[in-house]
């Protein structure tokens, strides 16, 4: 049987290809009471924290390296809706027993995500207990720079990034609500859920040009709304413009529709810019490899609300809620 510390060292403290601290940004992590982080001269700190719940965010019998990649990609891809880069970032780990396959699945896809975006394990902590894992990020961004859910104004193009609705639609197969069209549908929707791919090049990309931001982790309709909240403003979205898979067009029309706009997971950014940053928005979609597809418009200030239309304009009743961590979906 590991103990705690034997099970930092070996999983999460000693890992070859795990991203070794910036001295000039961390220049103290594991070991101590403490990691020490300083961001560079003219920068901001950016922080975020995720818990996932056993149960709640994950099934109990997803595949662990899966698991590991999402805990740390839904941190990464809050400092992305913020234009920030990551640099490090701590773990906290409630473990049920401690399996040495599942640890090692686990922290091989935390790490080989973490190497990617060059974000350090500076800390964190294990205990006993119902699975759940809780991470919080560090980055940087300069000052005044940060993309803010309070900056959108009236006349604001809406963008989305990528398309939305696969990850719900894996969880729904999964749920048996519904059947893929094919196999590769079903592979390709399971992959949306559990592997999703947080936008960082793009939110940095963004500073300077785009206004508001956030990423879509609750689904389109209620993450929208926290934009047009914060910023007081309201906004009008043509439902056939927001991107979808061609096998998203396989479900039937009220699945469909929930999952694009309410669905969750998607881990896409949604942002907001001046309608004289259409050009200059192509250019960093291409720039990033990621499709930007204008959705929308930001109307003049008022009661936050969405005004949803159909292609031709036509208004559309719909009632469409975001994922509630405290009710079910």
């Amino acid at each position: 049987m590991l103990s705690e510390f034997s099970l930092i060292d070996r999983y999460f403290a000693r890992r070859a290809k795990a991203p070794t601290p910036r001295q000039d940004v961390a220049p103290l992590g594991i070991g101590d009471d403490c990691a020490l982080i300083a961001p560079p001269a003219g920068h901001q700190l950016a922080i975020s924290t995720d818990m996932l719940v056993a149960g709640r965010h994950f099934f109990p019998d997803v595949d662990p390296h899966a698991l590991g990649h999402k805990a740390l990609a839904v941190n990464l891809s809050d400092l992305a809706a913020m234009g920030a880069k990551p640099h490090a970032f701590t773990l906290a780990l409630a473990l049920p027993g401690t399996d040495e396959a599942w640890l090692q699945a686990f922290s091989d896809g935390m790490f080989a995500l973490a190497e990617r975006f060059d974000c350090a394990l500076v800390g964190g902590d294990t205990t006993s207990g119902p699975l759940n894992i809780c991470i919080t990020v560090f980055g940087d961004v300069a000052h005044d720079a940060a993309l803010r859910r309070d900056a959108a104004q009236t006349g604001d193009d809406i963008y989305v990034s990528g398309v939305l609705g696969d990850a719900r639609a894996g969880l729904g197969v999964m749920r048996g609500e519904w059947r893929a069209p094919d196999e590769a549908a079903a592979s390709a929707w399971q992959r949306a859920l559990e592997r999703p791919e947080p936008r960082v090049a793009l939110g940095r990309a963004l500073s300077g040009v785009a206004h508001a931001a956030l990423d879509i982790s609750d689904g389109l309709a209620g993450d929208l709304m926290h934009i047009l909240k914060r910023s007081a403003v309201r906004a009008t979205v043509d439902t056939d413009a927001v991107p979808c898979s061609d096998a998203m067009r396989a479900l039937p029309g009220a699945a469909r529709r929930q999952c694009i706009l309410a669905g969750g997971d998607d881990y896409e950014l949604c942002f907001t810019a001046p309608q004289n940053a259409r050009e200059a928005i192509a250019r960093i979609g291409e720039s990033v490899g990621v499709p930007l597809t204008r959705i929308g418009t930001i109307e003049a200030q008022g009661a936050p609300a969405i005004a949803w239309r159909d292609g031709a304009g036509a208004p559309l009743s719909l009632t469409l809620q975001g994922f509630d961590h405290f009710h079910a979906d």
